[in-house]
């Protein structure tokens, strides 16, 4: 083959070959339709989205650093790759597939219709630039057919789960067959154009086009029946390439748009810190109420779902048997919205129990709110918060589960979910062989914010005790607000409970801006997040200083202040991620740290860090009897035994947030692991360790 160099100057390829002065003009005409009609349908889009209200949260603000990081997020396909190579591979050969096609096209149009025809300059699209263009258009153009190919395996040949439901319909099945004909036949239209023009050498670069031409020629096709074939192909061709463009703002293609324009307008602590309500709201007004409450950007979240069952898979809701699929709830939202907007439908109630609605209150209670489905989800679409506002709805008409109520009632009267006495708050302290501090009336370093589970429940309360006692050990500054404390309200947010969530903000801020302390300490990772994301929308400035009892135990470990060699304990165990430590605010390395001094040796699940699984404690969780086929927690430990490397030789199930301790010690009994396994908290084995190293010492020992 020539060098570039020695290309003929020359060298083109006819566009319009075969097709004549009258074709082309009735291809001009078709494109100004399939055009005209792409950009109605934008503008209707557009308009829709514009008559949501304003958002709560800022999405456009230094709109330059957004761009550039969603352009990252989108062209490497990151969150494609993330739980699934398979698809993330078949996503990039599309993705860069179709692109580069995409631009290819582009750049032909400019040469034909503008800088030739309009500017009257000489065709650019010649010699050594024609020829590198053939070659990475087929290079590309061979890549997206692979991809497309995969993606037809996968959805027909093995029939993954997640890519089937209710919605699922003939468009699906329309726009990937769309690419593979329009990939394929572009090849085998390249193919026979090559062969109808007699084999040119330079064609050869196009080595897809010419592997084709040569095999049309072996198969017996002339030259001639190669050019007679050409103009029907070529019409075919082009009618499906228009017919797609016009389809793009009206079908599934539409998330090519909506799904860049969702990631650039994301709201990167979404989940993590909710919207309140707007203070002058009524309670007619809190929630979905109706279309006219779905912000802009809550609808151009439901415009953006691509239908690839990411969150369903990794719902535990879902995956545990409850009436909740994240996926179906964005579109079925969607779905009705369309169906309003375009006169199909009259406007129902968007959540109820009492009347038919879009989504069924069951649904979400379902919810726990982790957060894997917007973790999971490709294309940013922010779940939680659009299920809190149902949740809120549910709550103002009096609608929310009867024990979730009773939890309610029992923190707005007691300040915790028990329902028992504020004064009984620090009775787990009684155990001890030393007093803890008291932050209310002395400056201390760190100011421990114990909750409501380790002072209240019989098995949480030792988890108290040991990390008291390792405060205690490491002979540091720290204290607690006794009978001053009370809920932190995170959950009680999450399930809707937005007035009693201000209302313990705002007093929790009281009691906290009382104390003098340095750094806010939490045994739950649920307070962690609430302290840390969400109270400063209620003037609390402290944010930075909250941390979660696992980061404070590993900068003490650091730090030398608890002396252990990483030899104490000889065990295999297995560690899970609490969602509102990991998931939530990305903190992942501390507890391992932790792990990783106490001797043990951690045999992780597949899924861990930020793919961890859910609890099932979260969103009210706790507090309600979910009708399941298999508990979350039931799950997860079955994950424990027989999905890690060491399989049934995992000694302990390790957590660090009481919530989880509760839920994997009921599933540990309801699912038959008993004999099993053994849960314990982080804390409980770092005092084990240490009480160890005291024994060896001949230093007196605590007991519980």
């Amino acid at each position: 083959m020539d060098t570039l160099a020695q290309v003929a100057p020359d060298v083109t390829r006819p566009t319009f070959w075969q097709i004549g002065p009258a074709g082309e003009l009735v291809f001009y005409y078709l494109a100004a339709v399939a055009i005209a009609i792409f950009l109605y349908g934008s503008y209707e889009r557009v308009r829709s989205f514009a008559a949501g209200p304003a958002d709560p949260i800022d999405r456009l603000d230094d709109l330059g650093r957004r761009v550039l990081e969603a352009t990252r997020i989108v062209a490497s396909n990151e969150k494609q790759f993330d739980r699934d190579w398979y698809g993330g591979l078949m996503h990039t050969l599309i993705f860069w597939g179709f692109l580069t096609l995409l631009v290819g096209t582009t750049i032909l149009a400019i040469d034909m219709d503008i800088w030739t025809k309009a500017l009257g300059q000489p065709s650019f699209f010649v010699g050594a630039f024609y020829v590198s263009f053939s070659f990475v258009m087929d290079a590309l153009g061979f890549l997206f057919v692979v991809g497309v190919g995969m993606a037809l395996y996968r959805r027909y040949w093995i029939r993954n789960g997640r890519l089937w439901g209710k919605h699922t319909g003939p468009e699906d099945d329309l726009f990937v067959w769309s690419l593979f004909l329009l990939g394929v036949g572009g090849f085998l239209q390249e193919g026979i154009r090559i062969l109808g023009m007699g084999m040119p050498d330079y064609e050869v670069v196009s080595f897809v086009g010419w592997t084709v031409a040569n095999s049309l020629a072996a198969a017996g096709v002339s030259e001639a029946g190669a050019t007679a074939a050409y103009g029907p192909l070529w019409w075919s061709h082009a009618v499906i390439a228009l017919l797609f463009v016009a389809a793009v703002p009206y079908a599934k293609p539409l998330h090519m748009l909506t799904s860049f324009a969702n990631v650039v307008t994301r709201d990167e602590q979404a989940g993590t810190r909710l919207p309140g309500v707007p203070e002058d709201a009524s309670p007619e007004e809190i929630g979905f109420t109706g279309l006219e409450d779905m912000s802009w950007k809550q609808r151009l979240d439901q415009d953006a779902c691509t239908k690839c069952g990411r969150c369903s898979s990794v719902c535990p809701a879902a995956e545990s048997g409850r009436p909740l699929d994240p996926r179906d709830v964005i579109l079925d939202l969607k779905e009705y919205r369309h169906a309003v907007e375009n006169g199909e439908a009259d406007e129902m109630d968007i959540v109820s129990a009492q009347s038919e609605s879009v989504i069924d209150s069951e649904t979400m209670e379902a919810c726990m709110t982790c957060m894997a489905c917007m973790d999971a989800c490709p294309v940013e679409i922010e779940h939680v918060p659009q299920f809190t506002e149902m949740n809120r709805r549910l709550t103002e008409t009096g609608q929310m589960d009867e024990n979730v109520q009773e939890a309610m009632m029992n923190v707005f009267q007691n300040g915790n979910s028990f329902g028992e006495p504020e004064r009984k708050r620090p009775d787990w302290t009684d155990e001890l062989d030393f007093e803890i501090p008291d932050a209310r009336e002395e400056s201390v370093e760190y100011l421990w914010y114990v909750g409501d589970y380790p002072s209240y429940d019989d098995r949480n309360k030792t988890v108290a005790r040991a990390l008291a006692r390792i405060f205690e050990a490491a002979d540091v500054s720290y204290g607690i607000l006794y009978e001053d404390e009370k809920n932190d309200g995170n959950d009680v947010r999450r399930v809707g409970e937005e007035g009693l969530f201000e209302m313990l903000a705002e007093e929790n801020i009281e009691t906290l801006e009382a104390a003098d302390f340095e750094t806010l300490v939490t045994t739950d990772p649920h307070s962690f997040n609430t302290f840390r994301n969400e109270y400063e929308d209620f003037g609390w400035e402290d944010g930075d200083s909250v941390h979660h009892y696992t980061q404070v135990v590993e900068e003490l470990i650091q730090g030398g202040k608890l002396p252990l060699d990483a030899s104490d304990l000889d065990r295999t165990v297995t560690f899970h991620d609490p969602c509102h430590l990991g998931r939530y605010n990305d903190e992942f390395e501390a507890p391992r740290a932790v792990l990783d001094s106490t001797g043990v040796t951690v045999d992780e699940m597949p899924r861990n860090r930020a793919d961890s699984f859910c609890c099932g404690g979260g969103g009210g969780g706790l507090w309600m009897d979910a009708d399941e086929e298999i508990k979350p927690s039931e799950e997860r430990i079955r994950e424990a035994l027989e999905d890690t490397r060491a399989g049934d030789d995992v000694e302990q199930f390790v957590v660090s947030c009481p919530m989880c301790m509760t839920m994997y010690e009921d599933g540990r009994k309801t699912g038959g692991y008993e004999d099993d396994i053994e849960v314990v908290d982080l804390a409980e084995l770092v005092w084990e360790a240490l009480e160890g190293e005291q024994a060896a010492a001949g230093e007196p020992v605590a007991a519980d």
